[in-house]
């Protein structure tokens, strides 16, 4: 289609705000400036021309970690440390489910994106078939990253899914990766280094969570996480962990040299009592941070909103310094070192040749006035309830409170607690 957006706040590039319009023509953005004058659009043909009415345009958030299909698991194994919350509630369920329960758990997913203003996903979990279905069906853009460890798939299947997924669909790509250290054998970790080797390609996984997780590494290996996978040649293309609070300088370190993403995940982290992670030091130290929302198993819910405002507030309550990690800084790794990482380079910014996925922030709400600053509205007072609209791949999937994705939400809701029914 070809839309129109005028009237619009636009958060430009460099994160200043420009006052005119947008367009989209097919899947991509083909102008973005001030107004133009009526004699220059008359031989346009729109599908759609949309006033924005002073509201603001800024490009989706990516949620740069998630494990979409957890829904499932909403408010059901909450209250516990990490590594018994995963050993006792969560592994046993996961293992009950089968791959047509995972497309339903991810339209679920999805829809809680959409209305949160997130316009792609990085998504680690089980049968990439299903999520890979759910997500085109839905016209929603996923990233999928491996979730192997010692009790599920294997590098054979990866590297099948490495090539398969990178030839689906434009919306749908694929990244290597593994669950974690203290779950994946060392002939496993290598294996993965080979398939890097091979592709030349980045590796991802958890990484320095808990104290414990780090505590029982250096027994078994003699090192920190970080240190032993890169040790075994996981990192030498890139990739990033996912959480990376419980880090040392040798660990900060190998991911600046490495060009690593540190993918933070404020809302779980603080609900599991895992730590708050050196985002500042990070920043300072110039790696690369992305932010992600976890599963919707431990977080419990998937809104960006929410972890922007952690990611700051945690750190300046980290640091006991009230300037820690500003709100440009928050916004950039929410929308553009999240694209980054996730290798939607096409993705990063509003301009002319970008993807247009974007979303329009209601501004005509008490939480958005004054306009002193949109940035820092945004990131301190912003909420769901300021997604106006939200654009994938130049389609609306999401406007005023309605879903455009082919379902209707009641139908998803009722699939979600028939599913969860079966297994409790």
């Amino acid at each position: 289609m070809n839309i129109r957006f005028y009237d619009a706040k636009i958060l430009t590039k460099d994160f200043q705000i420009l006052k005119g319009e947008l367009h989209v023509k097919g899947n991509r953005i083909s102008y973005v400036g001030p107004r133009k004058p009526e004699d220059d659009l008359q031989w346009e043909q729109w599908d759609r021309e949309i006033n924005a009415g002073g509201n603001l345009l800024i490009p989706g958030f990516k949620n740069a970690h998630t494990h979409s299909a957890m829904t499932f698991l909403r408010s059901f194994a909450d209250d516990l440390p990490l590594l018994e919350w995963l050993n006792k509630q969560v592994f046993p369920m996961e293992a009950k489910l089968v791959p047509e329960d995972i497309y339903h758990l991810s339209k679920l997913a999805i829809l809680e994106y959409l209305s949160s203003g997130i316009t792609s996903n990085f998504d680690m979990y089980f049968h990439p078939s299903e999520i890979a279905r759910a997500s085109v069906d839905c016209g929603f853009r996923t990233v999928m990253v491996s979730p192997m460890n010692d009790f599920s798939s294997s590098p054979e299947e990866m590297e099948d899914n490495y090539v398969k997924f990178n030839h689906y669909h434009p919306l749908i790509s694929y990244c290597l990766g593994f669950h974690g250290e203290y779950t994946t054998s060392r002939g496993r970790l290598e294996a993965v280094a080979k398939l890097a080797e091979k592709f030349m390609a980045p590796v991802y996984t958890h990484n320095s969570e808990s104290e414990s997780e780090v505590e029982q590494c250096l027994k078994r290996n003699g090192t920190t996480p970080t240190v032993y996978l890169d040790k075994l040649g996981l990192f030498q293309y890139g990739g990033g962990g996912y959480h990376c609070i419980h880090m040392s300088e040798e660990d900060l370190h190998i991911f600046k040299e490495r060009g690593l993403f540190a993918v933070t995940n404020p809302g779980s982290n603080a609900k599991l009592a895992s730590g708050i992670a050196p985002i500042a030091k990070m920043l300072e130290m110039g790696i690369p941070v992305a932010i992600g929302t976890d599963g919707p198993a431990s977080n419990n819910c998937l809104d960006m909103f929410r972890e922007m405002f952690l990611v700051t507030g945690l750190a300046k309550l980290r640091e006991k310094d009230a300037s820690a990690v500003a709100a440009d800084e928050v916004l950039k790794m929410a929308v553009t070192e999240g694209a980054r990482a996730m290798g939607l380079d096409q993705c990063t910014y509003l301009g002319e040749g970008m993807l247009a996925d974007l979303v329009m922030i209601d501004l005509q709400r008490p939480n958005m006035q004054p306009e002193n600053n949109l940035v820092k509205n945004l990131i301190y007072s912003g909420s769901k309830e300021n997604v106006k609209l939200t654009m994938v791949d130049g389609k609306i999937l999401y406007e005023n409170g309605e879903f455009y994705i082919g379902t209707e939400p009641a139908e998803i809701y009722a699939k979600a607690n028939e599913i969860i029914g079966k297994y409790r």
